[in-house]
C-alpha cells in the first residue's frame, strides 16, 4: 500500500513539473499556437501550485470552506456550521453532533411525552438520572443561588397555572389567584445525589427553557472539538462560536428590537464565547401584550415585552441562565449582578437602543 502511495505522489509531482515547463514556455514565448497550455491557464496552475499542500499518501488537501446543518432543537430553529477541508468527515462529525442533540433532547425536552424530565414531572421523583440531568440541574442551583432565586426552575407550575388562565379567559388583563401556585415553586425543592432526584412537595415540575438549550449547545461544541473542528458557529436556541469564519472575519451574532425582532438593533462578535438574549417578547399570553413567558418565582410577576437582556459568557449554558434572571430583575440589579459574575450585559430597550451595562 505504501509503495502505490509513493508512486502516485512521484506521478503527480512529475506531471506538475511537466505542466509548469510548459507554462514557463508560454510565458516566455517559446511555444506554439496549438500549445495545450494557455497564458490564463498558467496563472490557474500555477497558484495551485504554489499553494499546494499534500496530506499523507500524496493526496492534495481540499479547500476548507462552510458546511451547514438547519433543523429543530427543544422547540426552536437550530444550525451548525463548520469549516472543514473535506465533505465527508464533515458531513460525519455533523451528524454526530445531531445525535448528540438528540439524546439530549430525549432527556431535557418538556414536548416529547417519553423525554426523561416529564417522567421525573410526572411522578416526583426519578431513580438512576442520567449524570446530564444531573449536571444540568447542579448548574441552574448555583444561578439560582447567586440570583437570590430569580431564575428557578420550578416555575413551570406556575407557567402552566397563567397558561390556562389566559387560554380559559383570552380577555383578561390581570394575573390569576397565584398563591397555592407560589408554594410549590422552590429550587430547594428538588434533591438530588447520584441515584435520584425527588422533589420534596407534591405537584412540583422542572422546566428548563432557560438554561438546556445553551447546555446543550456546549456539549455540541465540545463534541464538535474534540473531533478535530476549531472553527463552528452553532446557533441552537443560544449562540456559540469558536474560531473565525470562512473569510477569517469574526463570527457576529445580531441582536433583535424587543419591539420589532425581525429588526436587528446591533451586532456582537461571538468567536471565542457564547451569547444569549432573553425577552418578554418571546411568548405573550394576554391580547394586550403585558404578560409575558419570562416569571418571577416569587410573586409571579413577568418580565416586560419592551425590554431584552444579552449576556455573553464563556459558556451558553451560563448565557442562558442569567439572561433569563437578568430579564427578571431591574437594571441596577442587573449590572451589580452580571460585574460579580463576570458577565458582558447588554440592555435593549423600547426606544430600540442597545446599551451596555456590564
Amino acid at each position: 500500500m505504501k509503495s502505490g502511495r509513493r508512486w502516485c505522489s512521484v506521478r503527480l509531482t512529475r506531471a506538475l513539473a511537466k505542466l509548469l515547463r510548459q507554462a514557463e514556455a508560454v510565458m516566455n514565448g517559446h511555444s506554439s499556437a496549438h500549445s495545450s497550455l494557455s497564458r490564463r491557464r498558467f496563472i490557474g496552475i500555477a497558484g495551485a501550485a504554489a499553494g499546494l499542500s499534500l496530506l499523507p499518501g500524496g493526496v492534495p488537501a481540499a479547500r476548507a470552506r462552510t458546511f451547514h446543518w438547519r433543523g429543530v432543537a427543544l422547540g426552536a430553529d437550530a444550525s451548525i456550521q463548520i469549516i472543514h477541508s473535506h465533505a465527508r468527515e464533515a458531513r460525519r462529525i455533523i451528524d454526530l453532533a445531531v445525535a448528540q442533540i438528540e439524546r439530549l433532547e430525549a432527556i431535557f425536552s418538556l414536548y416529547r411525552p417519553d423525554s426523561t424530565l416529564r417522567r421525573l414531572n410526572r411522578d416526583g421523583r426519578l431513580s438512576e438520572p442520567p449524570m446530564e440531568l444531573r449536571d444540568l440541574l447542579a448548574r441552574a442551583a448555583v444561578v439560582s443561588e447567586v440570583s437570590g432565586g430569580v431564575f428557578d426552575v420550578t416555575v413551570q407550575p406556575l407557567w402552566e397555572r397563567l397558561a390556562r388562565h389566559f387560554a380559559e379567559q383570552p380577555d383578561s388583563d390581570t394575573l390569576p389567584e397565584l398563591d397555592g401556585t407560589l408554594a410549590l415553586v422552590d429550587w430547594r425543592g428538588v434533591r438530588i445525589d447520584d441515584h435520584e432526584i425527588v422533589f420534596d412537595r407534591s405537584g412540583m415540575a422542572v422546566t428548563l427553557n432557560g438554561i438546556a438549550q445553551g447546555y446543550i449547545t456546549d456539549r455540541v461544541a465540545e463534541l464538535l472539538h474534540r473531533n478535530g473542528v476549531d472553527r463552528i458557529a452553532l446557533d441552537l436556541g443560544e449562540t456559540r462560536a469558536i474560531g473565525r469564519s470562512a473569510d477569517g472575519d469574526p463570527w457576529r451574532v445580531g441582536i433583535p428590537d424587543p419591539m420589532r425582532p425581525s429588526r436587528l438593533i446591533g451586532r456582537l462578535d461571538a468567536s471565542d464565547r457564547a451569547i444569549a438574549t432573553s425577552g418578554g417578547y418571546g411568548l405573550l399570553f394576554d391580547r394586550g401584550g403585558r404578560v409575558s413567558h419570562l416569571m418571577n418565582p416569587r410573586n409571579g410577576e413577568t418580565a416586560p415585552a419592551d425590554r431584552s437582556v444579552t449576556v455573553v459568557a464563556g459558556e451558553a449554558c451560563l448565557a442562558d441562565a442569567w439572561s433569563t434572571a437578568f430579564a427578571l430583575m431591574e437594571t441596577g440589579a442587573v449590572g451589580e449582578k452580571a460585574r460579580g459574575a463576570g458577565l458582558e450585559v447588554y440592555l435593549a430597550g423600547a426606544e430600540g437602543t442597545l446599551y451596555r451595562v456590564a
